[in-house]
């Protein structure tokens, strides 16, 4: 299956997670679309300011995949900087928060895979 860009759908998502700013949600895939169960593939777009809230992941993993811009992770542990080419796996019960302390977007593309 091959979904073009123009035929995506963008979601604003104020507050995402109790985060700050609004995040842009672009859907790449719709749950239910392929046989692997998963309940994101998406494509997130936070403007500097904009953050995702501490939330955590139980019965499923979350890949995060940076593919501009820089943030802060927050594991619930330490912070640590991702920038363009990092990648982020968070499940098993873990949780994460990320923000854009920078001055240009950051965007993830972020798959949520279900066990």
């Amino acid at each position: 299956m091959i979904r073009k860009k123009d035929e995506m759908v963008t979601e604003p998502r104020p507050n995402m997670r109790g985060g700050a700013g609004t995040v842009a949600v672009r859907q790449l895939f719709k749950p239910g679309e392929g046989k692997a169960r998963f309940r994101l593939c998406a494509v997130l777009t936070l403007p500097p300011g904009a953050s995702i809230g501490a939330h955590q992941h139980v019965g499923e993993d979350e890949v995060y995949v940076v593919t501009k811009g820089s943030g802060l992770l927050d594991d619930g542990q330490t912070k640590t900087r991702v920038s363009a080419g990092d990648a982020v796996l968070t499940g098993d019960g873990a949780s994460h928060a990320i923000a854009n302390d920078g001055t240009t977007d950051l965007e993830i593309v972020a798959v949520i895979l279900c066990y």
